[in-house]
């Protein structure tokens, strides 16, 4: 069975032998939720491919005091997979976060979509975002990540077809599309954006946005899937034939 992993930037240059301590929320969920004792061995990783395998020392409230055992670095795996999220409505955009993460995505970008039911005002933006990080770290440690995700900023759709713009393989995901997303090229490098429209779907004038940076949509198959499964089930089919092999 794989370590229980928890977050922690100074594993980053640290090195067998020595002793590194967790303190704060992340130290108390160890001790407290997850009953770490002394003797146990964890995982410790900086969420940006250094991992260090450790064993407990200390196990307090607020406190998780570890002795280095041995430290690992994994590069960033490729294709580097990007996708844009249009927000959905109640919890859903949490729910899309976690299996996002949890499927191996890089970054994942709200996008303030013309159909997007839930619209995350100037006021509520900040809260918003910081649940959709929240659940982005905390899924990585569940799926035991050496590399977390980013979580952009809200983006418009102008920055979106950016994005598309400069994509190695970008996807635009549509019910209607005439060709089918199994059909598109994937490189075992570069990047791959993924737009994932709307309750509502995507407009006609944000596809044609798209459609003028080279990004014309693609349809997963015959059923239509959520908005908050959709990118999901995208990047595992695109996945499979690259990292996942």
């Amino acid at each position: 069975m794989s370590l229980p992993v928890f977050l922690h930037p100074a594993v980053t240059g640290s090195a067998a032998g020595e002793t590194v301590e967790v303190t704060g929320d992340e130290a108390r969920h160890a001790v407290v939720v997850r009953r770490i004792r002394v003797g146990e061995q964890v995982a410790l990783t900086d969420g940006a491919g250094t991992t260090a395998v450790c064993t407990v020392v200390t196990a307090e409230r607020g406190l998780l005091a570890v002795e280095v055992e041995s430290v690992s670095t994994a590069p960033a795996e490729l294709p580097r997979v990007v996708v844009v999220q249009a927000i959905p409505k109640g919890d859903r955009g949490e729910l899309a976060v976690e299996m996002l993460t949890e499927v191996g995505v890089d970054v994942i970008v709200p996008w303030a979509a013309s159909r997007c039911v839930s619209v995350w005002r100037e006021d509520r933006r900040p809260r918003a975002l910081e649940k959709w990080r929240a659940t982005a770290r905390e899924s990585a440690k569940q799926a035991r990540r050496a590399w977390f995700p980013e979580v952009s900023d809200m983006v418009t759709t102008e920055e979106v077809t950016a994005l598309l713009r400069d994509a190695s393989v970008p996807v635009v995901l549509h019910e209607a599309a005439s060709g089918p997303l199994a059909d598109l090229p994937v490189p075992g490098r570069g990047e791959i954006v993924i737009v994932v429209g709307p309750e509502g779907g995507i407009s006609d004038e944000e596809l044609e946005q798209f459609a003028a940076v080279g990004a014309e949509p693609v349809r997963l198959g015959s059923s239509v899937l959520r908005t908050s499964t959709a990118g999901v089930a995208a990047t595992a089919a695109l996945l499979a034939r690259t990292r996942w092999r």
